[in-house]
């Protein structure tokens, strides 16, 4: 081989070795981007169900840790917990319960207080233009939850008006309402149960 031909070699070599340095480069900082791009809206999604300016820490940076997570109807993913300079402000807990035509899952956000403040469909496969409606920004029928709980509405009364209860149901999807209202019960009995530990600031970080 002479020099030409090794010198040209080299000059590929080098090339390709800079194309793939520039490419794991690219990869390295595009990976991060969408980490955080990913961080990011899961966080607005997630916390969506809290009031502005009723907390100043990152609730979804420091997870609880959930004893006994299976409850009457409904279980428990995961659980945090929001504080407003040091003192804690509401917990989230993010339930699964089954729905009509599959699981539906929720987050369910409660004061100190065990009141509801708002509760967000996840995720669902119910039917379109019944069950489904669950997930439409502002549904009223979820927003019918705001500010309730266990002591404002006695447990027995924790049911669909057809089932002796007082609560009607979403127009159409009988067992996706009976789903959420005991899933929202249930999430609020475990905060009334384990209140003292999902309140305890600083327990689990």
């Amino acid at each position: 081989m002479n020099r030409s031909s090794i010198r040209s070699a080299m000059l590929l070599l080098l090339i390709a070795l800079l194309s793939l340095g520039s490419s794991m480069i690219w990869q390295h900082f595009s990976a991060r981007d969408i980490t955080l791009a990913e961080q990011k809206l899961k966080a607005q999604t997630w916390l969506s169900v809290l009031p502005e300016k009723t907390y100043d820490n990152q609730p979804l940076q420091t997870p609880l840790v959930l004893s006994a997570p299976t409850l009457a109807h409904s279980r428990l993913l995961a659980g945090y917990r929001a504080t407003l300079a040091g003192r804690p402000s509401a917990v989230v807990l993010h339930s699964q319960t089954p729905g009509y035509a599959g699981q539906i899952e929720l987050l369910i956000a409660i004061d100190t207080q065990g009141r509801l403040i708002a509760s967000k469909v996840l995720r669902q496969q119910e039917t379109p233009g019944l069950g489904a409606r669950l997930v439409e920004p502002g549904n009223q029928w979820l927003q019918g939850f705001i500010g309730i709980s266990r002591q404002t509405i006695p447990d027995a009364a924790w049911a669909l008006k057809r089932d002796s209860g007082q609560f009607d149901q979403l127009a159409g999807a009988t067992v996706t309402s009976r789903a959420v209202i005991h899933a929202v019960h249930d999430a609020l009995r475990y905060f009334d149960e384990h209140r003292q530990h999902l309140l305890e600031a600083g327990s689990d970080e």
